[in-house]
């Protein structure tokens, strides 16, 4: 494995320039250099409608197919598979109006996941007078998990979807979507719908090896532009009607969930991201030492918040790769989490975050936190080891003065 570079990595992102820290990555990451250069190029070139005969239209058709060609390559899909749109809430309520479930039939929904993930299967069900069973951790802890094993009971002949998420954006925590899948696809024709929004900014994503039949992502938290990505199998589309013009192809993903013309300067932005992280074994993640430089990221913040009774880490509070991402939340005895994050950003330049990030019956049912929720840090690969260490400095002469107050 490669020593990770990463100032090298950060030379490659303008904003990195600027005095502030970023710290809310799983919010939205900082943008590739060559992103930009590459939406303004287009802009300036070729920002015509495509599938004309002249010239410009034709660049316009060539970029924009070679943006989708390289969402395909990012997750082993094939270009029928992947459809773009504004946000994978707005192509995830899209999909859940493709389905022609019938009255009794069921869908399974993880309970802890981004309301992303949630809200349109509610609907689907108010609609179509289908049953939601909802998935819900069994055992009630800080760090709940999504097994197979429990999910098994949630399943029957009448299932025809199952919902979850790859990572928790609050928590962290990576689930076993594979094992998920097979366990899905003991259903006949039951289908997995997967969130790997936290998810895809960490790992490669090959969704044919983990056997998922939709799977969406933002690639605005993959150092990209605000646009969102669906993926789905070809046996998955088999089930799925077109909500496009009847008189426009319904053969592809995208005929079928992609409304309008629109992202044209946004997917063909596209490869230089796919460029930049290369491929799993030899490009910028495990092989070029990301995940590794994640990894100590994480490892540094939760050793010290591992060290302080008085502060409870919600996810794994193990700082092993395999099964947590460096998203990180927490919260502090005696601290409301918002006075405490805005605390600290008054005095320093680290960017942070507080609330329950959309997951808003994760944070205030299952964890039963108050309207502040947790503090949440998420660190990307191009953040320094010395700013997590500056952080954790500035954070503990924070709380420490209120200790030392209160203990007075």
């Amino acid at each position: 494995m490669a020593n990770f570079d990463v100032q090298a990595a950060r030379s490659k992102f303008p904003a990195l320039k600027e005095d502030q820290v970023f710290l809310d990555n799983a919010g939205g990451s900082q943008t590739l250099g060559t992103v930009i250069e590459a939406i303004s190029d287009y802009l300036i070139k070729s920002n015509v409608q495509f599938g004309g005969g002249y010239k410009t239209s034709k660049a316009s058709s060539s970029r924009y197919d070679s943006g989708v060609g390289a969402g395909a390559k990012f997750l082993n899909a094939q270009k029928d598979e992947v459809a773009y749109g504004p946000s994978t809430t707005q192509l995830l309520r899209n999909v859940s109006f493709t389905f022609q479930f019938q009255e009794g039939d069921e869908i399974v929904v993880s309970a802890i996941d981004h309301e992303a993930n949630i809200a349109p299967w509610k609907d689907l069900a108010e609609r179509l007078k289908v049953t939601i069973k909802w998935w819900v951790p069994q055992e009630k802890s800080t760090n709940p998990r999504l097994l197979p094993e429990e999910l098994k009971s949630l399943l029957s002949p009448k299932t025809r979807l199952v919902t979850c998420t790859h990572a928790s954006n609050v928590l962290g925590t990576i689930h076993d979507i594979k094992a998920i899948a097979e366990v899905v696809h003991t259903i006949p024709n039951a289908l997995l719908c997967v969130d790997g929004v936290a998810y895809a900014p960490h790992r490669p994503v090959d969704v044919k090896e983990l056997g998922v039949d939709f799977y969406v992502l933002s690639w605005y938290k993959i150092y990209g532009p605000h646009v969102a990505m669906l993926y789905g199998s070809r046996k998955a589309q088999e089930q799925m009607r077109t909500l496009g013009h009847f008189f426009n192809p319904h053969a592809t993903l995208e005929n079928k969930v992609s409304l309008g013309s629109g992202y044209y300067e946004l997917v063909q932005a596209i490869p230089p991201i796919v460029d930049y992280l290369g491929p799993p074994e030899s490009g910028s993640w495990g092989g070029g030492g990301m995940e590794a430089h994640e990894s100590l990221l994480q490892s540094t913040l939760l050793e010290y918040l591992n060290s302080k009774p008085d502060i409870t880490i919600f996810g794994e509070r193990s700082a092993d790769e395999k099964l947590r991402l460096p998203t990180v939340s927490f919260k502090v005895d005696g601290w409301n989490s918002q006075e405490l994050v805005e605390t600290l950003e008054r005095t320093t330049n680290y960017g942070f975050r507080w609330g329950a990030f959309y997951s808003n019956w994760l944070v205030h049912q299952f964890f039963g936190l108050d309207p502040s929720g947790v503090v949440r840090v998420s660190m990307a690969h191009y953040n320094t080891l010395e700013e997590i260490k500056g952080f954790i400095k500035a954070f503990d002469n924070v709380i420490s003065k209120k200790s030392n107050y209160t203990k007075m």
